[in-house]
């Protein structure tokens, strides 16, 4: 396959790209441009901190191949590229490396949608988080070979990066449910807030939201959750009903669970465990 070579406009760096993607399209996808930032912005911390790990002898980005991609429509949606990230050779010592296989897609959001039945109505029962439910999807997942796989709502951002609003129009779009932006909760901001005057998070300008194969990818999801409290015999309604854009290959099933239940119902799901994980521990801190 051909490729074409051009130098990084910004930070100098050389960037290989194959066929049938342009210059521009490359430097116009949001997902590369936050990746290469953030990086840069990290390797530089070796300099200016001496107590960084690296210090003594400082990585750099050599190169960028982009080996392959897929475009929605005209534009591009997801890159898988390398890195070549190393030392620099010096005093008969050998260059090292860091793994630099990457595949760009951006961030995505997650919602935790709680259903209280409205009969519970003591202060006691709402503190002590009785009968709780969490609406999930069953869907087919063609990446991890599943046709019913169980997992919280989830979907990416849009160019925009408006979170709060992506994270509404799922909701309604696989739970049927209409909730402003505004009634949402963040619960990685919550967890998150504060962090960034300690030592280990100062730095490294990394975006609230989790990490789910951070070896590899560069996805974070910002983990979002609505409580709505509605009539005990309308819990029943949610499960099994068929949603999602049918037009645009979403085949979805909802599944309602008790909040008890989440760990062991969704357990395949990273969202859906680390939903659970900042739900309780800020419940523990009172902040929710």
């Amino acid at each position: 396959m051909a490729t074409t070579t051009f130098l990084h406009p910004v930070f100098l760096i050389s960037v290989t790209i194959p066929e049938g993607i342009s210059q521009d399209q490359v430097l116009a996808f949001h997902p590369f441009n936050s990746w290469l930032v953030k990086l840069q912005s990290s390797l530089a911390l070796q300099q200016t901190n001496r107590n960084h790990p690296f210090h003594s002898n400082f990585y750099f980005i050599r190169s960028i191949t982009i080996q392959s991609y897929d475009k929605f429509g005209p534009r591009i949606g997801f890159l898988k590229l390398t890195c070549d990230v190393s030392t620099t050779e010096k005093n008969g010592k050998k260059a090292e490396f860091l793994p630099g296989a990457v595949f760009l897609r951006g961030p995505s959001v997650a919602m935790l949608v709680i259903l209280i039945p409205d009969d519970l109505d003591t202060e006691e029962d709402h503190a002590k988080g009785k009968e709780r439910y969490v609406l999930l999807t069953v869907q087919p997942r063609i990446a991890a070979g599943s046709l019913e796989f169980v997992e919280l709502p989830a979907g990416m951002v849009d160019e925009a990066g408006n979170f709060e609003g992506t994270a509404a129009r799922e909701i309604e779009e696989e739970l049927g449910l209409e909730i402003p932006a505004s009634e949402l909760v963040c619960l990685s901001d919550l967890a998150l807030a504060g962090t960034e005057k300690e030592d280990r998070w100062k730095d490294e300008k990394l975006p609230k939201g989790v990490y789910m194969s951070p070896g590899a990818c560069d996805e974070y999801i910002p983990i979002f959750m609505h409580e709505r409290r509605v009539p005990r015999s309308q819990l029943g309604e949610w499960t099994g009903r068929l949603t999602g854009l049918r037009d645009e290959g979403e085949k979805i099933t909802l599944k309602l669970v008790r909040m008890q239940d989440l760990w062991r119902e969704a357990a395949r799901d990273a969202k859906a465990l680390s939903a659970l994980a900042l739900w309780e521990g800020l419940r523990r801190e009172g902040k929710i």
